[in-house]
């Protein structure tokens, strides 16, 4: 069973929320633009709710950042962003607004493809947090893996 079956608890949960810290303290730029920190709508409180994600792929002639929902359909950023796409994006010193889209699984498959050939370390680490097994990173496995792993992109504007 994958992590992405159950919400993170503990330390865990802890070590994936610190980053929220930094772009509170205005130190997002520590992370290198490698993360970035959404901040949704909550979808049942109507309060900001704020997740740090990891950039799989940033597209600079279109000014846009692709996300992947390490915890599956059932991440709570996620579900906010399907009730209310609407979101604040920081990146680095960046802070901008936009409206979170939807990626399509092929285009998310392409994209997690490019992103295991850059990096495989980390791919393998995410298809096991996903799926609970190390994939390689072939187009194969990332068009099985797609389903998986929600994929969102935030341009911005």
């Amino acid at each position: 069973m994958g992590l992405s079956e159950r919400k993170p608890t503990g330390i865990l949960r802890w070590f994936l929320r610190a980053p929220i810290l930094l772009y509170r303290l205005r130190l997002g730029w520590l992370l290198t633009g490698h993360f970035l920190m959404l901040t949704t709508t909550g979808r049942k409180s109507g309060r900001p709710r704020y997740a740090v994600v990891e950039v799989v792929m940033y597209d600079k002639p279109n000014d846009t950042y692709y996300v992947v929902s390490g915890w599956g359909r059932g991440s709570d950023w996620y579900r906010n962003l399907q009730k209310n796409p609407q979101v604040r994006v920081d990146v680095g010193w960046r802070r901008f607004k936009t409206k979170a889209g939807f990626v399509p699984e092929e285009t998310a498959a392409q994209v997690l493809y490019d992103y295991a050939r850059r990096f495989p370390a980390a791919f393998k680490q995410i298809s096991k947090t996903l799926t609970g097994e190390v994939l390689t990173g072939t187009q194969e496995e990332c068009t099985r893996l797609a389903p998986s792993a929600p994929m969102v992109s935030l341009r911005a504007k």
